[in-house]
């Protein structure tokens, strides 16, 4: 049986307003640190390997301030064929990956990591979910973009709110687009004997 988690304190290394809503949803106490590390990009480097490395990074970084509990750090990025769109640099780079994405299908994958601070003992897993835009024209794309802030997304992009009018079909965990795979993130949690039920 697992652990009472509120016995654990429970370290969330990112400052993402979705994934903070989405744990604040499940009744998680937990604290917010932001890790400070620049996510890596290699395009040698298979996808799922580089998002749960850079999750891990963050943790470890800020699991290194604290004396016990438990770290979450986590990486969204956005793959369409070869292209792994990251966070965008200005509003151009958005319109940019919106206009590559639109009408096709791209894969969303996210890297969770958990670490235990007490023996760093750590645990790491990727979720991938196909999503699907619908075509869009360039006065569509000029007015999502008005409508959200998508500096802050990987792929420019996010499928709650506005998204759900872009975005015409998935295929995997939803909560992945969002930015942090709940059943992934318990199944990690369950190997510290916590649970997120």
């Amino acid at each position: 049986m697992a652990g009472d988690r509120r016995n654990t304190p429970i370290i969330l290394a990112s400052s993402s307003p979705r994934r903070i809503e989405l744990l604040r949803s499940l009744g998680l106490e937990f604290q917010v640190v932001e890790s400070g590390i620049q996510e890596e990009s290699s395009p040698s480097v298979p996808i799922c390997d580089l998002v749960k490395q850079n999750a891990f990074l963050k943790a470890r970084e800020v699991a290194k301030r604290f004396e016990t509990g438990l770290v979450i750090g986590a990486d969204t990025v956005v793959r369409q064929e070869r292209r792994i769109f990251g966070k965008p640099r200005d509003i151009e780079d958005a319109r940019r990956m919106l206009h590559e994405l639109v009408g096709k299908t791209h894969q969303v994958h996210s890297g969770v990591a958990v670490v235990r601070i007490a023996d760093a003992l750590e645990k790491t897993a990727c979720a991938v979910t196909d999503v699907t835009f619908r075509p869009l024209s360039d006065e569509q794309i000029e007015r999502y973009l008005q409508m959200i802030d998508p500096l802050d997304k990987a792929g420019a992009y996010a499928i709650q709110g506005p998204g759900g009018i872009i975005v015409e079909k998935i295929c995997g965990c939803y909560y992945n687009v969002v930015g942090l795979p709940l059943t992934v993130l318990d199944g990690l949690l369950s190997h510290f004997g916590v649970s997120l039920l």
